[in-house]
């Protein structure tokens, strides 16, 4: 008897504990989805971190205040951009503080927060960066701020560009599994890292060609604002000289050397406030919350539809995943919205599933037919990302975008020796045809099977040219020549016509306007990321288990933890994506 009061007095405790937490967790996410409106009090100073990772639409983590979550509610990147802008009309915003603290952007991106930063400077207000290290990227955003100061024992990283590709096939020797290959194009070399040990004679001349453009663009930059030419500046990397805080000064590539709380005092002089009064430091994030972004007016409107992540067939649940049916269905609505006279496609992708790339492609072909596409292009708009994007009315690309990459390979793994030499585990089985078990990893495919996937490869490839052919109004033989999975900078293919303008998203937005003779506009769009429970715990979830395996791995350690994951999922498909992750650093 003392056994049952024992457990249910436990039970009922552990029922009471449940639901007090439940309730808990409804009144922390009530307060999450509906945040306090911030009030901007005069004489502030908007923040930008050089570290933060700003994606094409905003990142909703309403949860992120009570998880000491840094991510929490962080702009999109064109609403980035349109609160700098924002903030240079804004009585209230003195100047912004770039707090250059790690570099959380790629190339392109970087480019037009830097480009917003110009464009502020020019209603008189201040911009004032800081750093203590300062790397290469970071250091390109810095350099558009009216000063730029280093802590003076910190450092500025000045080495020139460097990109460096994991090779995954001795580990797979080792493990015994044998990869078939299938591609087509010399330079579609996303397959490389699992057929070779180093980088191929023709992916060391893409890389060499592209990187060089990406470097030319970051020195050029740099040199215009610091006014200093390129050739002096490729000398300071090329000879080492940057090392200590003091050759950067030395060099002219910062304003001084001072402390943080310097950095403070010369602002607050700045804003001719009191030595003991405190700076309004507002964040981003913050300043979001305090503003109304203008959206446009009339009944006109310009849909904005962002792509940004792995293209894959289908639906999925995963943020920044290009699910074909998600975008098909969006697309679509749009399509049919009468309201909506002119799309702007915004594409930032290294590809994926060639099938759904296909499918995206065939419902913005149908769009383009009935109002104008224009395409804008970010970091990345390569293989699936070009095959989605080649179709539009005008292409806008960033000089340091990476695109281009037409190519189609397809990997099919063979893991029957690592089972049976590493596992003791062995296959058999029946089947009714000859290609019945076609794609098993059990065993290794014959010579008619491997010709069935190169012919489908072959196949892909030459409908992907094909779009290319007529969605960019080409001659086939000049497609076939600049194709063949060569990855290309936005400089680069803006020669070739790859690419019509050099520009960002607002280049874009004006553009379409134009061609739907829109003098003015509401801005509506797509997909949807307005914060649901759901997504919510399941973003929790995943942030949680990704901290957890890279504080118990290393960052090193769960990069390759990844590269070998993908390996995993590049079995059974025909893809078009890029080669790999390039890391410049």
């Amino acid at each position: 008897m003392r056994f049952f009061k024992v457990f249910f007095a436990a039970l009922l405790a552990l029922i009471v504990f449940t639901a007090i937490g439940m309730i808990t967790l409804m009144v922390l996410i009530g307060k999450a989805i509906t945040p306090e409106k911030v009030s901007l009090s005069p004489n502030s100073v908007l923040v930008l971190e050089t570290s933060q990772k700003f994606m094409e639409q905003e990142q909703s983590n309403p949860l992120g205040n009570y998880f000491g979550d840094l991510d929490t509610d962080v702009p999109g990147l064109y609403e980035a951009i349109r609160l700098i802008d924002h903030a240079a009309d804004d009585d209230n915003i003195k100047g912004i503080y770039l707090k250059v603290n790690g570099n959380g952007n790629e190339m392109a991106t970087n480019a037009e927060l830097r480009r917003a930063l110009q464009q502020f400077k020019k209603s008189g207000k201040f911009v004032y960066a800081y750093g203590e290290v300062i790397d290469q990227g970071s250091y390109f955003l810095a350099t558009a701020a009216d000063k730029v100061y280093l802590n003076p024992h910190g450092g500025v990283d000045f080495r020139g560009f460097a990109t460096e590709i994991m090779f995954l096939k001795g580990a797979l020797d080792k493990l015994e599994i044998k990869p078939e290959i299938f591609y087509c194009g010399k330079f579609k070399s996303a397959t490389e890292p699992l057929r070779e040990n180093k980088m191929t004679d023709a992916n060391r001349e893409q890389t060499t060609l592209f990187l060089g453009q990406l470097y030319g663009n970051f020195l050029s930059s740099i040199g215009a604002s610091r006014k200093i030419d390129t050739a002096t500046l490729h000398q300071y990397a090329n000879d080492g000289l940057i090392q200590e805080p003091g050759d950067a000064l030395k060099y002219k590539l910062v304003d001084g050397l001072k402390y943080d709380d310097e950095v403070t005092a010369e602002l607050k002089s700045k804003l001719n406030i009191k030595s003991d009064e405190k700076i309004n430091f507002v964040s981003l994030s913050k300043y979001d919350n305090a503003s109304t972004l203008d959206n446009g007016d009339g009944d006109s409107k310009i849909a904005v539809i962002y792509a940004q992540g792995n293209i894959v067939s289908g639906d999925s649940e995963k943020e920044n995943t290009i699910a074909s049916d998600i975008y098909v269905r969006d697309i679509r609505k749009v399509r049919e919205d009468k309201n909506i006279k002119a799309v702007v496609f915004r594409v930032n992708s290294g590809g994926g599933s060639a099938l759904a790339s296909e499918v995206i492609w065939r419902e913005l072909s149908l769009t383009k037919k009935v109002k104008p596409v224009i395409v804008s292009m970010g970091d990345y708009a390569a293989s699936g990302g070009y095959y989605i994007s080649c179709m539009a009315d005008t292409i806008f690309a960033e000089p340091n975008t990476l695109t281009g990459s037409i190519g189609v390979f397809g990997v099919m793994m063979n893991l029957s020796d690592f089972f049976k030499n590493k596992l003791g585990v062995t296959f058999d089985g029946v089947k009714t045809a000859t290609y019945a078990d076609l794609g098993t990893s059990g065993r290794a495919m014959t010579e008619a099977e491997k010709k069935l996937i190169q012919n489908s490869v072959d196949s892909t490839y030459a409908t992907f040219k094909s779009r290319v052919v007529a969605g960019r109004k080409l001659d086939p033989a000049i497609v076939d020549s600049i194709a063949q999975g060569h990855v290309w900078s936005g400089t680069q293919a803006l020669k070739l016509g790859l690419v019509d303008r050099l520009g960002g998203i607002d280049a874009a937005l004006a553009s379409a306007a134009k061609m739907a003779k829109l003098s003015s506009y509401k801005i509506t769009e797509y997909p949807d990321v307005k914060p649901s429970v759901g997504r919510m715990l399941r973003n929790m979830g995943n942030k949680v288990s990704t901290s957890m395996v890279k504080k118990e791995m290393g960052e090193a350690e769960y990069h390759t933890y990844q590269e070998l994951k993908s390996v995993k999922e590049l079995h059974g498909q025909v893809l078009t994506r890029m080669p790999f992750d390039y890391i410049i650093r």
